[in-house]
């Protein structure tokens, strides 16, 4: 019995000591687990963070702004009087009578030249005038002497009481006389014009202002030399340059192609770029007819409607073309979208603006319309009620996560 209960024992599981294989599988399993973990976290804290954007809802407008806009262009304001003044003569400045800024007007003095020569040669022809005068007046006496003669001995030829060439002789003396007296009165004639033409030769040293306006630029200073040509050297060619503010309009440059949208009259909305919020009514002049070929451009004159003292030459403009009235009822049903021109980004060569969806960005390709001050409209792309990013999009991708910032 005791060899048999020894066997037993032996065969009996000791509970106490656990079996070598099942531990390492959990262990195994507790790993594995561990580093699932570890994945997540690392993944979890080091995604992309949200883009912080901010955004606006697009609005359609109706027919207050863009709408109305067939076509824009750029150009500057120019005067279609503007002279550089220079005088006929060429003489040394003494006298500049005018300053940048100063207004002007026609027939005023602005500067004088020197005329001392002309001065002497007006003194000079004046006094061969009076001398031509008085060499008249005594041929005019000789003259009526010779013909009281003539008288008296024609008498006395008739009553036989003189000889023939006497009287032959008093005849040919009145008639010189008479001869000479027409030749002095022309030469009296000459004397007149001479003196003339030597006080036009002086009023040319002064000079005046050809129409009323205001001064821009002084050309010239007193000392130097001034002459209607370009002769070089120091020599200049005008004293100042005056602008009639009364007579500026808008010159600009439409490409041909989109010229047929242009027509005279038509109404024109006007901002100087020195006054971006400043909207200007306008309206087309002229069309000139010709092209640039080079350009392939046509050159189109607008007029303002009312001219203020902000308007000045020269100035860089921006027009926007518009519907006439029937035009803009045709457009009253339709919609227009208008964005911020910072929302609109290039890639790949065309326009694109990004939308926020679900959180997260979308690239979406546009066809843009006119331009009206900060503004852009959009022709297709995009549609009302859309969320356009328009600051934060320059590191965007398709489908980044993004934030709204609060506004």
């Amino acid at each position: 019995m005791s060899t048999d209960r020894q066997t037993l024992d032996e065969l009996r599981i000791d509970r106490a000591v656990e079996p070598r294989g099942g531990s390492r599988v959990g262990l195994i399993l507790i790993a594995c687990v561990l580093v699932i973990l570890a994945a997540g976290a690392v993944w979890w804290f080091s995604r992309p963070k949200a883009a912080v954007v901010r955004t606006v809802v697009i609005q359609s407008t109706g027919v207050a702004g863009a709408d109305r806009t067939l076509l824009n262009a750029s150009g500057y304001v120019t005067a279609r009087r503007q002279a550089t003044v220079s005088s006929k003569v060429t003489g040394k400045v003494i006298e500049v009578l005018v300053e940048e800024g100063m207004k002007v007007e026609a027939g005023q003095v602005l500067a004088r030249l020197d005329s001392s020569n002309v001065e002497k040669g007006l003194h000079l022809s004046e006094a061969q005038l009076e001398s031509a005068r008085k060499g008249l007046e005594e041929t005019r006496v000789n003259l009526a002497k010779a013909e009281r003669e003539l008288r008296r001995v024609s008498e006395l030829a008739a009553k036989q009481i003189t000889s023939e060439s006497e009287l032959d002789r008093t005849d040919a003396e009145a008639k010189s006389l008479k001869a000479r007296l027409e030749r002095q009165q022309a030469d009296v004639a000459v004397a007149e014009r001479d003196v003339a033409l030597w006080k036009q030769q002086l009023d040319d040293t002064i000079i005046r202002a050809p129409f009323s306006g205001i001064v821009v630029t002084k050309n010239a200073q007193p000392g130097e030399m001034i002459s209607p040509m370009s002769v070089g050297g120091f020599t200049r060619t005008g004293i100042c340059t005056i602008v009639d503010m009364s007579s500026l309009e808008i010159e600009v440059d439409v490409n041909e192609t989109y010229i047929n949208r242009v027509k005279p009259g038509q109404p024109v909305e006007a901002t100087l770029d020195s006054y971006p919020d400043w909207r200007i009514p306008s309206k087309v002049i002229a069309i000139i007819p010709t092209a640039d070929r080079q350009k392939a451009t046509v050159k189109v004159r607008v007029g303002f409607e009312k001219l203020e003292s902000r308007i000045l030459p020269d100035m860089s403009v921006k027009v926007a073309f518009q519907n006439s009235a029937e035009g803009r009822m045709q457009n009253a049903e339709s919609g227009i979208l208008k964005v911020p021109k910072s929302a609109v980004r290039q890639r790949d060569g065309r326009d694109i603006v990004w939308l926020v969806r679900d959180r997260r960005a979308e690239r979406r390709a546009v066809t843009l319309g006119a331009a009206q001050g900060d503004d852009v409209t959009i022709a297709t792309g995009i549609s009302g009620g859309d969320r356009l990013i328009i600051e934060g999009a320059d590191n965007l991708v398709d489908g980044a996560r993004v934030t709204e910032a609060k506004q």
